[in-house]
């Protein structure tokens, strides 16, 4: 039933953020919003954040456990798969890609800036970066956002149920929603232990579902690398298994120097596409394991 669940929660996610529907983020930021702020310094409020996730957690934990012991483990699956739908999803990222890649086609750069600069980090708005910066800070963002709002939740409910998936997710939005800014350094260091695994299997998934021979290439010292980020290990091992320079914008320019205003469209699409095919690998890679009895 895990997969089952999953699989139906996956599809209708990806059905309602085509319509920009059911952000999870939003009800995250409503969620701590209404925490009262302490007066008593930063680490009671990173204190209070993670109370704010780890209760819910664990109380989702115990429901679970208890249902199982006494026979009503049924009985939760469409609570889970409800609790999938909210943990999952990256809705508004259709339209934004979409006016990015015509402003890319039209070679009009600063529009093109203009659509993303909201959605990257804070410390790179507002910077007067070349388009190939641009394009792979965005690159680096999508690929971010889609395994943290998908396959990070995937991972955590396969491996520990719905209550680890919700923790997982919930540190993730602690470190962008939380309402004290200055805590959320700290709540980007404890959701990068929860990033560590996922992020290095689906590095490892780009493998099989990209050029393997371009993505040997390119992942060697990345994988277990312990300082290096989540972000870079992906965009890392997404350059690797990507065909055509996707993400090498200087090297598509010198070779293809005629198709550059294409550039911006393809290179996003094919991201998207490595990242469907990655997914595929890991609803396989479940199923196996559903098969073999494993989960």
């Amino acid at each position: 039933m895990v997969l089952v669940v999953f699989l139906c929660a996956w599809l209708v996610r990806r059905r309602l953020d085509l319509s920009d529907s059911l952000s999870g983020d939003r009800v995250w930021r409503v969620w701590f919003r209404s925490a009262r702020s302490s007066e008593a310094g930063r680490e009671v409020e990173i204190r209070w954040g993670l109370v704010r996730v780890i209760v819910p957690a664990l109380l989702l934990v115990g429901v679970v456990w208890a249902a199982s012991i006494y026979g009503w483990r049924m009985s939760l699956y469409p609570l889970e798969f409800l609790l999938l739908l909210l943990l999952m999803g990256a809705p508004g990222w259709k339209p934004l890609l979409r006016a990015y890649s015509e402003a890319w086609s039209r070679g009009d750069m600063q529009a093109a800036w203009h659509h993303i600069q909201d959605c990257l980090p804070a410390d790179e708005r507002g910077q007067a970066i070349s388009p190939d910066e641009m394009h792979l800070a965005l690159s680096k963002k999508l690929l971010v956002a889609v395994f943290e709002r998908f396959f990070l939740v995937a991972f955590w409910y396969v491996v520990g149920g719905i209550g680890l998936a919700f923790l997982a997710r919930g540190l993730v939005a602690l470190r962008e929603h939380w309402p004290q800014a200055a805590a959320r350094l700290h709540y980007a260091r404890i959701a990068g232990l929860a990033n560590w695994i996922p992020a290095r299997l689906l590095a490892c998934t780009f493998g099989l579902a990209g050029d393997l021979a371009g993505w040997l290439k390119d992942v060697r010292g990345v994988l277990f690398a312990s300082g290096l980020a989540a972000d870079q290990v992906l965009i890392r091992a997404a350059n690797g298994a990507l065909t055509g320079y996707a993400l090498d914008p200087a090297r598509f320019a010198q070779v293809h120097p005629d198709e550059w205003t294409a550039f911006g469209g393809r290179s996003l699409k094919a991201i998207r596409d490595l990242l469907n095919r990655s997914m595929l690998v890991w609803v396989c890679g479940i199923a196996l394991l559903v098969i073999a009895g494993v989960v």
